[in-house]
């Protein structure tokens, strides 16, 4: 007898009518849910007795335990987070009932309803802000709520350095600060005490075994002098760049070396964390920008456009990269869209840039001045010409009649003295303080000194108003 012939896999053959009759390519899913699939990707982070699953104590118990399983039994994910999303905002209303009770005491008649109707204002603009807080489009005034510092408030030196500071930066919680100098030198700080601790090099053996490429050049050995920093959002790793090419990756918990990013061919200028990601920006002076993944050590991308040195980068949440360079532009990149705006000086080369919100930024310039810009329009906004006066012969010390320099002149706007070249700046993200790192030489090189400053890292205390929450 012959047999059956095997059936033909293809297109046409079983597989076809198998859909028709297996439940796994059955659309209606809702019936799937009620015969009792469960969601195993998500995780109430209860345990097992508390939900009362077989095998828990609480599953041998009766009444309304049982009645509470069997009603979100066949609840999905979108309506288990409605209802979460409920439950919290009713925990939220019932706090901001209790607090308006414990300040106005007994609520006159007749006034129950406004109470109520403030209250629930005051909640939903709260809602606002954690939700725009959370996915990083959150606009907070502070410079208007900065006041007028009093006789006697000014900078205070938290951290000495032997040579002059090139890079600070700080930590997301604003508990720590990280700075770094020409001689390659690497501190952390904490920002109440000021006590410090130093970051050591590895030997070259070790660098090359984590990814670092012998030098090129006439160098004979790693350059150390390090000319940028960043801390990772989640504060765990601290990246570095320099004269030596490289980015270098260390671990903030034990201060350790644990990668290097070869790939530039000129000094690592720059260097900036893509809010809530693990995403690393590197600018340098092969005119390029570098984007790497720090959780997985990775490479991603290059950026070009800049025909000269690349100074400075910023970014937020958005993979949006602000870029200036000496060739005298700013470039706002678009990643994803492959995609870049050219914003051109007519004058002089732009140092340093600033993002506001995806809209909105600044840009600084060495001939002084300071310009407001906006992605809808190729001239500036607003320009401040002369913001920071520059000098007339800065190497000329023995002059009594120097005229300021320009990165003394927005201490002496705020009323505040600092003698040295301000090499780097960061601010806390809530405004209360900001850190300085100071030289007595520029960042980039050696033309100019100032022998009476102090190389080393200050802080100034801000003192803010209080914030209006009805503005969110």
């Amino acid at each position: 007898m012959k047999g059956k012939a095997p059936a033909k896999r293809g297109l046409g053959g079983p597989n076809k009518s198998k859909s028709n009759g297996d439940s796994f390519f059955n659309p209606d899913t809702k019936r799937r849910r009620k015969g009792g699939f469960r969601d195993d990707d998500i995780e109430s982070g209860e345990s097992d007795q508390e939900n009362g699953y077989p095998g828990s104590d609480a599953s041998s118990g009766h009444g309304d335990e049982d009645e509470e399983i069997d009603e979100y039994a066949d609840e999905t994910a979108a309506e288990k987070k409605v209802r979460l999303g409920k439950e919290a905002l009713q925990n939220l209303m019932a706090i901001e009932k209790k607090r308006a009770e414990e300040d106005d005491g007994e609520v006159e008649e007749g006034k129950g309803y406004e109470k109520e109707g403030e209250r629930d204002s005051l909640v939903a603009r709260k809602l606002m802000k954690e939700q725009l807080e959370e996915s990083g489009r959150l606009r907070r005034d502070v410079a208007s709520r900065v006041q007028k510092p009093e006789t006697g408030d000014g900078f205070r030196y938290l951290v000495k350095h032997t040579h002059p500071v090139t890079a600070v930066c700080l930590s997301d919680d604003e508990l720590r600060g990280f700075s770094a100098s020409k001689d390659g030198s690497i501190v952390s700080w904490d920002i109440e005490s000021g006590k410090s601790e130093r970051y050591k090099w590895p030997t070259d053996k070790i660098l090359k075994s984590h990814g670092a490429k012998d030098p090129e050049g006439r160098a004979t050995k790693h350059s150390k002098s390090v000319l940028a920093l960043a801390v990772s959002p989640d504060g765990r790793y601290l990246a570095s760049g320099g004269s030596d090419r490289h980015i270098h990756l260390w671990d903030t918990r034990t201060r350790e070396h644990v990668q290097a990013f070869p790939g530039h061919r000129g000094a690592v200028s720059c260097l900036a964390f893509r809010h809530g990601t693990s995403e690393l920006f590197s600018g340098s002076f092969d005119r390029s920008i570098k984007i790497w993944n720090v959780a997985d050590r990775t490479y991603i991308s290059t950026l070009f456009g800049h025909q000269s040195d690349v100074l400075n980068v910023d970014c937020l949440r958005k993979e949006r990269v602000l870029a200036v360079g000496r060739d005298r532009t700013m470039q706002f990149f678009k990643v994803p869209e492959e995609s870049r705006v050219i914003f051109r000086s007519s004058t002089s080369a732009l140092e340093s840039c600033c993002l506001i919100d995806y809209e909105d930024f600044f840009s600084g310039s060495d001939d002084g001045s300071v310009e407001l810009r906006t992605v809808q329009r190729k001239k500036p906004v607003d320009c401040i010409r002369d913001a920071h006066a520059m000098p007339s012969d800065i190497r000329d010390e023995e002059k009594d009649n120097r005229k300021p320099s320009n990165e003394e002149a927005i201490w002496q706007h705020q009323e505040l003295a600092m003698v040295g070249f301000v090499n780097s700046m960061a601010f806390a993200k809530s405004g209360k303080f900001l850190v300085v790192g100071i030289g007595k030489e520029p960042r980039l090189g050696r033309w100019g000194k100032i022998s009476d400053a102090q190389n080393g890292v200050v802080i100034h205390r801000l003192k803010l108003s209080e914030e209006d929450v009805s503005k969110f």
